[in-house]
């Protein structure tokens, strides 16, 4: 980059990388000339080379011809160091994606509006005969509320100038989620493309997640061509049936039965939402309920009015805060966490109501912050809180539903019931909120909660090995703890599905601290989890477990992604199941989709140290390190005494050669979280430093303690990797294989290994273990 810079002094000065995307880095620059802040993006290596610079730049300027109130326009174009470039305004503002993450759908006002705006961008473009190629939610940026299209005519520069050499170089003009089933052939494409794309686009924020998916980019694909259009109100009951049907016809199969341009729907939904309603939405709360109204009566639902829906789409959320325990027993505060759970459970199974996932609100048990700014964090409109009192048999529990917007109390009561009767408990009050949030419940007149056991003795243990594995930060031996409770749980009700996919979790995680040999762990997970889903195949929790095992141990790639698919489809407000998710992507050396499920996981539970040390270690093997180092310092600012956020913020430090800071941040209590992290990245530091002597005394360190305890091989084979024996680190490597490390499928995309990647045992390994290996230039 320093040399880029250096040749743009005279017209741009570079201030810092935005970002980096599959075809492009892009620069925040000033534009020296006229002032000004800029977009400079820089066409990658390969890239350059497989298209021709000249014919790029011949083409793009097609692109620079269009100007419109949507689209972002084309300053300039170039080429530097044989580099094509190209530059466009700074938008100060975010992206759509960066909205659809935070919010996770749309009201149907915005939603339209927006799509309203991106559909008259591609109408004028295709009056200029410029298709798109590659309309997403990132090539949708918003600033005041309203929509710019950026990229314009770029993928088709790209797509024009490189031919049929283009797919060697490994870039996609399009993107899986978002491509039409002829674009994906290798057809010729139009503006009708572009139509699909948009309403892949305008589906997403409507429902909160795109209409095809799949756990690989092919199985995305392949799902855009074969599977049938998925309904949009089986998603969204909130979206009125024309919007359904305009969707659904932007989503056909062949061009012919999409709206022929941009146009035709730009024009079809305008005739759904009027242009007056929606552009004023923004103005108040009030104007926002009379477009409501309005937008109601235009779509021409029967029955429905204001009065049965007075909150808007918004209105319908709610998190379930921790209730506070006032009997002052440990029993009873881990029993008051189990009420909360069930509380969220039942309101979870209410159709239109979103509710907060139970790691989301429990991230705020200590938050001290009032019900407003945790409603705005957690994006919801209500809170309900409540208080737990547990004496001799009877059981009271407070609640009280809280706006987020103003802090009043809309609603409240309190419940007694005699102890042996708290499941029906968990249904009264489940019940009656929905009835204070009026809520209309959709079929029988079923429980909301599930009542999972029969057994009170063994739902008491359930709760406690719950409450031990989510205080598992803190090392192995909470989850000890938890497979004991599970199991006595287990023997009062082998029938109890929850209590053996608890079991598989706390075995599953065993080996992250080195405290188990992993074929021992794993064997019993395994066991745990099969009986889980035989008992219950629809308990989400189970198949995120499966995956943890087809990941982590026997690395069977394809029952991983059924596994994760089925548990997200199950619950996709578990940020869990996102965070292992993402795990299956790194050993895929899907390192973007990898991204992109851990971030989904922190926005579910942003206040989670373990969370924000997985982004930071995916950061770290995009090769992405001061955005990785703040994941993990924020990691430190949530729990100081998180020794795997340390380790991991030492190793980066050392990467970025801030070597005094980076020993000193390292944890030297080998003995605890596993040696790997703890041992094994110390002994690698001191290597790679140059202070071979104090990395052999670690290694002493681990082999003293391994005749105690298991100590993964993959400590050793880091040290050797740091003192430089990649000899002696493949021994070592080659042993880890043996036993199935727990982290072995992450050495593809670890940047640790880079010295021993080009060695015919590392690839033996990896091929045997099913990985893909991330470039070492990857970004």
């Amino acid at each position: 980059m320093s040399s880029l810079a250096a040749v743009w002094a005279d017209r741009f000065r570079v201030e810092r990388e935005l970002g980096r995307g599959g075809m492009a880095t892009v620069y925040l620059a000033r534009d020296l000339k006229h002032d000004r802040l800029v977009a400079l993006k820089v066409l990658r290596r390969e890239l350059a080379a497989a298209i021709g610079v000249e014919r790029f730049l011949r083409e793009i300027q097609i692109a620079a011809r269009l100007s419109h109130p949507h689209i972002v326009p084309l300053h300039d174009s170039g080429a530097v160091d044989d580099l094509p470039y190209y530059v466009m305004p700074y938008i100060d503002g975010e992206s759509l994606r960066a909205r659809l993450l935070r919010d996770g759908q749309l009201s149907v006002a915005d939603a339209v509006r927006l799509a309203r705006e991106v559909a008259g961008a591609l109408a004028y473009a295709h009056s200029h005969d410029v298709v798109h190629r590659d309309i997403k939610p990132e090539n949708i940026l918003l600033q005041d509320g309203h929509a710019l299209v950026t990229d314009f005519g770029i993928a088709r520069a790209i797509n024009v100038a490189g031919g049929p050499g283009l797919t060697h170089t490994g870039v996609t003009v399009g993107t899986p989620l978002y491509m039409s089933p002829e674009q994906i052939a290798g057809d010729p494409v139009d503006g009708r493309s572009d139509v699909y794309s948009l309403g892949c686009v305008l589906y997403e924020m409507l429902a909160g997640s795109p209409p095809f998916g799949g756990s690989t980019s092919l199985a995305v694909l392949a799902s855009h061509s074969v599977e049938p259009i998925p309904s949009l109100r089986t998603r969204d009951g909130s979206a009125p049936e024309p919007l359904a049907r305009a969707v659904a016809r932007s989503l056909a199969k062949t061009p012919a039965q999409r709206y022929g341009k941009a146009a035709e729907l730009d024009a079809a939904l305008a005739a759904l939402v009027p242009a007056t309603v929606a552009t004023t939405l923004t103005r108040s709360r009030l104007v926002r309920r009379i477009a409501i109204t309005a937008i109601v009566a235009g779509f021409g639902i029967a029955g429905l009015t204001l009065a049965t829906r007075r909150h808007d789409a918004a209105a319908q959320s709610i998190a379930v805060l921790p209730l506070v325990n006032e009997s002052g027993t440990q029993d009873d505060e881990i029993r008051a966490d189990g009420m909360t759970d069930a509380l969220i459970d039942g309101l979870s199974h209410v159709t239109g109501l979103n509710v907060a996932s139970r790691m989301s609100v429990f991230a705020y048990r200590d938050a001290h912050l009032d019900s407003r700014a945790i409603g705005a964090r957690l994006h919801v409109a209500t809170m309900l809180e409540g208080s737990y009192q547990h004496a001799g048999p009877t059981l009271q529990v407070s609640v009280r539903l809280v706006s987020a917007g103003d802090g009043y109390v809309r609603w409240s009561d309190t419940f007694r019931r005699d102890r042996k009767d708290v499941f029906a408990l968990q249904d009264e009050i489940s019940q009656a909120v929905v009835r204070a949030l009026q809520v209309r419940l959709v079929g029988d007149a079923r429980p909301l909660v599930r009542r999972a056991t029969e057994n009170l003795e063994a739902y008491d243990l359930y709760m406690k090995g719950r409450w031990f594995w989510n205080q598992r930060g803190s090392g192995p031996a909470p989850l000890h703890r938890a497979v004991d409770y599970f199991n006595q749980a287990i023997a009062l009700d082998s029938s109890y599905a929850r209590a053996w996919a608890g079991l598989a979790d706390a075995y599953s995680l065993l080996p992250a601290f080195g405290d188990v040999p992993p074929a021992d762990a794993f064997a019993k997970a395994k066991r745990a989890v099969q009986r889980a889903l035989a008992l219950d195949s629809t308990l989400a929790e189970a198949y995120t477990s499966l995956g943890i095992v087809s990941v982590f141990y026997d690395w069977d790639w394809s029952t991983a992604a059924r596994a994760f698919d089925r548990a997200l489809a199950l619950d996709a407000t578990e940020p869990r199941a996102h965070l292992f998710h993402a795990w299956y992507y790194v050993a895929q050396g899907q390192l973007d989709d990898a991204l992109r499920e851990v971030e989904t996981a922190r926005q579910l539970n942003p206040l989670s140290p373990i969370i924000n040390t997985r982004l930071g270690s995916v950061l770290y093997y995009l090769h992405r390190y001061d955005a990785a180092a703040a994941a993990l310092r924020e990691a430190l600012a949530l729990d100081s005494t998180n020794l795997g956020a340390r380790a991991e913020l030492g190793r980066l430090l050392i990467f970025q050669h801030h070597i005094p800071e980076g020993l000193a941040t390292l944890p030297r209590k080998i003995d605890l979280q596993a040696g790997h992290n703890g041992g094994g990245f110390l002994g690698w530091a001191y290597g790679v430093t140059g202070r071979r002597a104090d990395a052999l005394a670690i290694q002493r360190s681990l082999e003293q303690l391994a005749r105690e305890r298991y100590i993964t091989p993959q400590a050793f084979t880091l040290i050797a990797l740091g003192v430089g024996d990649t000899a002696r680190a493949l021994d070592w490597l080659e042993r880890a294989y043996s036993e199935r490390g727990f982290y072995l499928p992450m050495i593809g995309a670890d940047p640790q290994y880079e010295p021993i990647r080009g060695s015919p045992r590392f690839q033996r390994i990896v091929r045997a273990i099913g990985l893909q290996v991330v470039p070492s230039d990857v970004h």
